[in-house]
Protein backbone atom coordinates (compact mmCIF):
# COMPACT_ATOMS: atom_id res chain seq x y z
CA UNK A 1 0.00 0.00 0.00
CA UNK A 2 3.12 2.03 0.35
CA UNK A 3 3.73 2.29 -3.03
CA UNK A 4 0.19 4.08 -4.49
CA UNK A 5 2.48 7.68 -4.51
CA UNK A 6 4.50 5.91 -7.10
CA UNK A 7 1.93 4.99 -9.61
CA UNK A 8 0.41 8.77 -9.25
CA UNK A 9 3.63 10.06 -10.80
CA UNK A 10 3.72 6.91 -13.33
CA UNK A 11 0.59 8.40 -14.83
CA UNK A 12 -0.32 10.71 -17.84
CA UNK A 13 -2.19 13.55 -16.76
CA UNK A 14 -4.98 15.34 -19.11
CA UNK A 15 -7.37 18.19 -17.69
CA UNK A 16 -10.13 18.25 -19.83
CA UNK A 17 -11.73 22.03 -19.96
CA UNK A 18 -14.77 21.36 -17.52
CA UNK A 19 -12.20 20.52 -14.50
CA UNK A 20 -11.98 16.77 -15.05
CA UNK A 21 -8.73 14.78 -15.03
CA UNK A 22 -8.11 12.20 -16.73
CA UNK A 23 -5.20 9.68 -15.97
CA UNK A 24 -3.93 7.41 -18.26
CA UNK A 25 -1.09 4.68 -17.09
CA UNK A 26 0.57 4.45 -19.98
CA UNK A 27 2.61 6.63 -23.43
CA UNK A 28 -0.25 7.36 -25.69
CA UNK A 29 -0.05 9.78 -28.92
CA UNK A 30 -1.57 12.97 -28.79
CA UNK A 31 -3.81 11.65 -32.44
CA UNK A 32 -5.39 9.44 -29.90
CA UNK A 33 -6.06 12.11 -27.62
CA UNK A 34 -7.60 14.47 -30.24
CA UNK A 35 -10.04 11.69 -31.61
CA UNK A 36 -11.61 11.11 -28.52
CA UNK A 37 -12.30 14.31 -27.86
CA UNK A 38 -13.14 16.02 -31.34
CA UNK A 39 -12.27 19.94 -31.89
CA UNK A 40 -9.93 19.90 -28.72
CA UNK A 41 -6.17 20.46 -28.84
CA UNK A 42 -3.20 18.42 -26.58
CA UNK A 43 -1.02 20.99 -25.15
CA UNK A 44 1.78 20.42 -22.48
CA UNK A 45 1.77 22.42 -19.41
CA UNK A 46 5.30 24.03 -17.74
CA UNK A 47 5.65 25.72 -14.66
CA UNK A 48 8.14 28.93 -15.35
CA UNK A 49 9.71 30.94 -13.10
CA UNK A 50 10.64 34.44 -14.75
CA UNK A 51 14.88 34.98 -14.21
CA UNK A 52 14.56 38.31 -12.28
CA UNK A 53 12.09 36.57 -9.89
CA UNK A 54 13.93 33.39 -8.64
CA UNK A 55 12.66 34.60 -5.09
CA UNK A 56 9.10 32.50 -6.16
CA UNK A 57 7.11 35.21 -5.93
CA UNK A 58 6.00 34.81 -9.59
CA UNK A 59 5.03 31.74 -11.56
CA UNK A 60 3.88 31.56 -14.94
CA UNK A 61 2.40 28.48 -16.71
CA UNK A 62 3.46 27.79 -19.73
CA UNK A 63 1.21 26.30 -22.71
CA UNK A 64 2.63 24.19 -25.88
CA UNK A 65 0.89 22.84 -28.31
CA UNK A 66 1.43 19.52 -29.32
CA UNK A 67 1.63 18.46 -33.00
CA UNK A 68 -0.64 15.22 -33.72
CA UNK A 69 2.62 12.68 -33.76
CA UNK A 70 4.24 13.50 -30.22
CA UNK A 71 3.85 11.04 -27.87
CA UNK A 72 2.42 11.87 -24.56
CA UNK A 73 4.97 11.00 -22.15
CA UNK A 74 4.32 9.27 -18.28
CA UNK A 75 4.38 11.82 -15.29
CA UNK A 76 3.72 15.10 -17.25
CA UNK A 77 0.43 17.24 -17.09
CA UNK A 78 -0.97 18.37 -20.16
CA UNK A 79 -4.20 20.02 -20.81
CA UNK A 80 -7.30 20.04 -23.96
CA UNK A 81 -7.97 23.57 -24.98
CA UNK A 82 -10.62 23.95 -27.71
CA UNK A 83 -10.23 25.47 -31.21
CA UNK A 84 -11.59 28.55 -30.62
CA UNK A 85 -8.91 29.39 -27.87
CA UNK A 86 -6.16 28.17 -29.85
CA UNK A 87 -7.18 31.24 -32.50
CA UNK A 88 -7.91 33.78 -29.67
CA UNK A 89 -4.41 32.94 -28.47
CA UNK A 90 -2.72 33.25 -32.75
CA UNK A 91 -4.78 36.37 -32.90
CA UNK A 92 -3.40 38.03 -29.76
CA UNK A 93 0.36 36.97 -30.32
CA UNK A 94 0.05 38.66 -33.77
CA UNK A 95 -1.37 41.55 -31.93
CA UNK A 96 1.22 42.31 -29.40
CA UNK A 97 4.12 41.54 -32.18
CA UNK A 98 2.88 43.96 -34.72
CA UNK A 99 2.08 46.41 -31.76
CA UNK A 100 6.02 45.63 -31.02
CA UNK A 101 7.30 46.24 -34.02
CA UNK A 102 5.25 49.11 -34.34
CA UNK A 103 6.88 50.63 -31.27
CA UNK A 104 10.44 49.76 -32.66
CA UNK A 105 9.53 51.67 -35.91
CA UNK A 106 8.19 55.02 -34.11
CA UNK A 107 11.04 54.57 -31.74
CA UNK A 108 13.48 54.45 -35.00
CA UNK A 109 11.65 57.36 -36.56
CA UNK A 110 11.75 59.19 -33.38
CA UNK A 111 15.60 58.69 -33.36
CA UNK A 112 16.34 59.46 -37.31
CA UNK A 113 14.38 62.97 -36.67
CA UNK A 114 16.39 64.32 -33.86
CA UNK A 115 19.43 63.15 -35.74
CA UNK A 116 18.48 65.05 -38.54
CA UNK A 117 17.39 67.96 -36.26
CA UNK A 118 20.99 67.87 -34.69
CA UNK A 119 22.72 68.26 -37.73
CA UNK A 120 20.19 71.05 -38.63
CA UNK A 121 21.68 72.89 -35.68
CA UNK A 122 25.36 72.32 -36.60
CA UNK A 123 24.99 73.31 -39.70
CA UNK A 124 22.90 76.62 -38.86
CA UNK A 125 26.14 76.90 -35.78
CA UNK A 126 28.97 76.07 -38.33
CA UNK A 127 27.90 78.16 -41.43
CA UNK A 128 25.84 81.39 -40.30
CA UNK A 129 26.48 82.61 -43.22
CA UNK A 130 24.56 80.59 -45.22
CA UNK A 131 21.19 81.24 -46.46
CA UNK A 132 18.15 79.18 -44.50
CA UNK A 133 17.47 77.72 -48.26
CA UNK A 134 21.17 76.11 -47.96
CA UNK A 135 19.88 74.15 -44.76
CA UNK A 136 16.76 73.73 -46.49
CA UNK A 137 18.32 71.86 -49.35
CA UNK A 138 20.02 69.58 -47.01
CA UNK A 139 17.22 68.82 -44.64
CA UNK A 140 15.81 67.61 -48.05
CA UNK A 141 18.18 65.67 -49.66
CA UNK A 142 18.66 64.18 -46.04
CA UNK A 143 15.45 63.02 -46.14
CA UNK A 144 15.21 61.67 -49.99
CA UNK A 145 18.52 59.51 -48.90
CA UNK A 146 16.25 58.49 -45.50
CA UNK A 147 13.26 57.45 -48.33
CA UNK A 148 16.38 55.82 -51.02
CA UNK A 149 17.59 53.65 -47.91
CA UNK A 150 14.05 52.52 -47.03
CA UNK A 151 12.68 51.82 -50.76
CA UNK A 152 16.29 49.44 -50.93
CA UNK A 153 15.05 47.56 -47.85
CA UNK A 154 11.53 47.09 -48.85
CA UNK A 155 12.71 46.28 -52.42
CA UNK A 156 14.88 43.17 -50.57
CA UNK A 157 11.98 41.86 -49.79
CA UNK A 158 10.92 38.36 -51.72
CA UNK A 159 7.81 38.97 -53.52
CA UNK A 160 5.26 36.49 -54.56
CA UNK A 161 5.46 35.39 -58.44
CA UNK A 162 2.25 36.60 -60.50
CA UNK A 163 2.20 35.25 -64.38
CA UNK A 164 2.29 38.11 -66.22
CA UNK A 165 -0.51 36.87 -69.32
CA UNK A 166 -3.93 37.36 -68.29
CA UNK A 167 -5.79 33.66 -68.59
CA UNK A 168 -7.91 33.09 -71.44
CA UNK A 169 -11.61 31.89 -71.71
CA UNK A 170 -11.91 29.12 -73.21
CA UNK A 171 -14.84 29.24 -75.88
CA UNK A 172 -16.80 25.50 -76.12
CA UNK A 173 -17.63 24.51 -79.74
Amino acid sequence: MGNCQVTDAAAVVIQHPGGRAERLYWPTSASEVMKNNPGHYVALITLYVPEEKQDGTLRLTRVRLLKATDTLLLGQVYRLITSQEVMKAIQARKIEKMKKRQAEVMERQQQQRIGIDDEVVQVGKDGEDKEDSEITDQVAKQERDRHKTTSKQSAARPRHWRPSLPSIAETGS
